[in-house]
């Protein structure tokens, strides 16, 4: 799709009227084929395919309708139209996803036609968000204001959003495919756990391109992606990433769902023999395509002129209001610890907010608390919201004297919990309350943590803990890279959880370990404060539990969840006055 200047803001792209037509006839096919399957002219099956390749799913309940958002970037009008949505055609909320999307889960099946029209006029729409293909490209929340970038990612992202949207020979893959794009030397993209994961990097000359990792992904089969190319330089970012696709699409397996991503590929050929297979097929394209898959500098400068710095106001840094709330606001120099972070630019923060309230279900946000967040985003970020891996929102771009009048809005609607990187900042699938795949209640485990572990001041001494929870092997609460990841399983009717201990998404990535048999749904959180017990008995001054996990392994853990030996100061006892 082209990019032109989008009024008001410096770094979104915006349709032209070809880009507009096409998705506008999108809509105008499906609703016709939602009337057809609804009077009976089209079958179950029929229909089934046709409406996947928009995004629609059937929940246990109602319809899930999962909308597009690219890289995670919003602007303060769609966050307005995805607010007026919830309202007008679910039950006054959304559900940000892993993948940085936005799912509804009940809106009516005839309305879905009516809600892709009104996300058409912003520029948005649920292609692609489901299906056999290229699924959206997500990235790093921080991008282009993270102090640790080499280079703004997104262009990228949009680069390979161009080339797979509607691609003739990637529609019917065998099985799903994601991207992931770093420009950062922190990986906050996990993408050693996609299909394709692309780092920004230097080469040894100083040039600038990717390091291109292939064959991770989570799921039944949990695998870490491996480096298939050390330095790609950019103009060949898509012929190389259509030749990864093609070795995929023509080898990967159809005749079983379970086997049919590429990470199963690569791990039967080896990453040796399925890096030949690509240099095979890249050399083929290079040579003898008739399509020039080729970046000049002239394009990627092109695409990242619509991702061009703000007008920051470098006169904030004069303004003294900001620490002297820090100096008089205990509760608001938390936050601002917890939930803000560095910019590149002196005098701003990047905002994180908060999607996981002691009683809010991890990612869902009302449709008032969506307008809030658009309102702020005019005001004081350049009209501009992320959604974020971890199921939370950014305003990436906060003057430092707007700091505590954005803090007072956000505590107000309640999304300024400053728990992030905490154990309470939980990734969370729907799980068995919304999804007809999941084996377990997953908001029901993000409840008891919650319950249970309501003492600030303990969770901040736990330190960094990230918690992720699936309902099922599917693994869209990412459990198997949580440092404590809960998986829910099926055992006779029941619900009851799977615990693994170790696992991380990011630069250091991981797969947890499982530590021992399954607990019952009701016994997940108490099971979780024990593990805690031994991490806090264990653990060196300033030592995270990840790295207190790598350092003395499991056994301790198991040792304690199932009651065979206590840790040698236990600390239970505190814990639970604590919390």
């Amino acid at each position: 799709m082209v990019y032109h200047p989008l009024n008001g803001l410096k770094s979104m792209y915006i349709y032209d009227q070809y880009d507009q037509k096409i998705i506008d006839e999108r809509v105008n096919q499906f609703r016709d084929q939602t009337q057809r399957y609804l009077a009976g002219e089209l079958d179950e099956e029929k229909y089934r395919s046709l409406r996947l390749m928009n995004g629609l799913y059937v929940q246990t309940h109602a319809p899930m309708l999962r909308v597009a958002v690219p890289y995670g970037l919003i602007s303060s009008k769609q966050m307005h139209m995805l607010a007026h949505i919830s309202n007008k055609y679910d039950k006054g909320y959304g559900h940000f996803t892993t993948r940085q999307n936005i799912q509804y889960n009940w809106p009516k099946l005839e309305t879905v036609p009516d809600i892709l029209e009104e996300l058409a006029t912003v520029q948005m729409h649920a292609i692609q968000t489901s299906g056999n293909c290229i699924r959206n490209v997500s990235s790093d929340q921080f991008a282009g204001v993270a102090e640790d970038e080499i280079e703004d990612p997104r262009p990228y992202c949009e680069i390979i959003r161009q080339w797979s949207t509607f691609h003739p020979e990637f529609a019917y893959l065998p099985r799903k495919f994601k991207f992931a794009v770093t420009g950062s030397l922190k990986d906050r993209a996990a993408t050693l756990v996609h299909d394709i994961g692309l780092h920004i990097v230097h080469s040894a000359d100083g040039e600038t391109g990717f390091e291109v990792l292939v064959g991770g992904g989570l799921g039944r089969t949990p695998i870490l992606g491996k480096v298939i190319k050390e330095f790609l330089p950019k103009k060949h970012l898509l012929s190389y990433i259509e030749a990864i696709l093609r070795v995929y699409n023509q080898m990967g397996r159809r005749d079983n769902m379970y086997k049919a991503r590429i990470k199963i590929l690569v791990q039967s050929l080896g990453i040796e023999k399925f890096r030949e297979l690509v240099e095979t097929e890249w050399k083929a394209i290079l040579e003898t395509s008739s399509v020039n898959l080729e970046l000049d500098q002239k394009e990627i400068d092109r695409v990242k002129a619509f991702f061009r710095s703000k007008n920051y106001n470098t006169s904030s840094s004069e303004d003294t209001s900001f620490q002297k709330h820090l100096d008089e606001n205990p509760s608001f120099r938390t936050w601002i610890k917890h939930n803000t972070k560095e910019h590149k630019e002196n005098g701003y923060r990047i905002v994180i907010v908060s999607l996981k309230g002691p009683n809010n279900p991890p990612g869902d946000i009302t449709a008032d608390q969506m307008t809030l967040v658009a309102n702020l985003s005019e005001q004081y970020s350049f009209g501009e919201i992320r959604s974020t891996h971890d199921q939370n929102l950014v305003l990436a771009d906060i003057n430092q004297a707007s700091l505590f009048e954005v803090w007072q809005q956000l505590k107000d609607s309640g999304l300024a919990t400053a728990n992030i990187g905490t154990l309470t900042d939980m990734i969370c699938c729907p799980g068995l309350d919304f999804c007809a795949l999941a084996n377990a209640r997953s908001i029901t485990v993000a409840d008891q943590i919650n319950q249970l572990f309501d003492d600030m001041d303990y969770l901040y001494d736990l330190g960094e803990l990230k918690v992720k929870v699936s309902g099922c092997m599917n693994a869209c609460g990412h459990h198997h890279v949580g440092h404590i990841g809960l998986l829910g399983v099926d055992k006779k009717g029941e619900e009851w959880y799977q615990i693994t201990l170790g696992g991380s998404a990011e630069e250091d990535a991981s797969l947890g370990q499982v530590i021992g048999r399954s607990v019952p749904i009701h016994e997940v959180a108490e099971a979780v404060s024990k593990i805690l017990t031994v991490y806090v008995d264990k653990r060196h001054e300033n030592e995270r539990f990840l790295d207190t996990y790598r350092r003395i392994g499991k056994q301790p853990f198991k040792d304690y969840l199932y009651a065979i030996k206590k840790p040698l100061n236990s600390t239970e006892d505190a814990i639970h006055a604590d919390s």
